[in-house]
């Protein structure tokens, strides 16, 4: 699916789904040793999530300091995942911004359901209509906790 590029300015800041943008080793960087969620990851791994996935990013002078992809259909669900703002960056509202930018992108709109794990950051979605999730009782996982062995 061709998804139109869309770029913003914020003060200093650009966003964009440009996925010519991205900053791979940036990304990656952050991901892997940053990241509660997803310490360790290997590069390919990381490589090959942003290769499938719709991502935005977020840049100061050029270089990257905000991230966020969605993995979707298009048509019925989303899952928002690596959601971050380098701790430099934070307190100006850009993750605000940001995601006000994915969820106002036009290929994700009048989808059935949005999902997303977060441990910590539930303030922020909840701003944008996000809830606990309805009948966990009904959702099921496979979790693999040994996944970053396999790159």
């Amino acid at each position: 699916m061709e998804t139109l590029t869309r770029t913003i300015l914020y003060k200093d800041y650009v966003i964009s789904n440009d996925q010519n943008l991205i900053d791979v080793n940036s990304v990656f960087t952050y991901l892997s040793e940053e990241s509660y969620w997803s310490k360790g990851i290997g590069f390919n791994k990381v490589q090959k999530s942003i290769q499938h996935s719709l991502c935005f990013g977020v840049y100061f002078k050029q270089q990257q300091i905000g991230f966020a992809r969605v993995i979707s259909d298009f048509s019925t669900i989303a899952y928002l995942g690596d959601v971050y703002i380098l701790k430099e960056h934070r307190g100006l509202g850009l993750s605000k911004v940001l995601m006000e930018f994915v969820m106002s992108e036009p290929d994700l709109q009048h989808l059935r359901r949005w999902i997303l794990l977060t441990s910590d950051a539930h303030e922020l979605y909840k701003q944008f209509g996000w809830k606990d999730i309805n009948s966990p009782d009904k959702w099921m996982e496979i979790y693999n906790p040994d996944f970053y062995k396999f790159d």
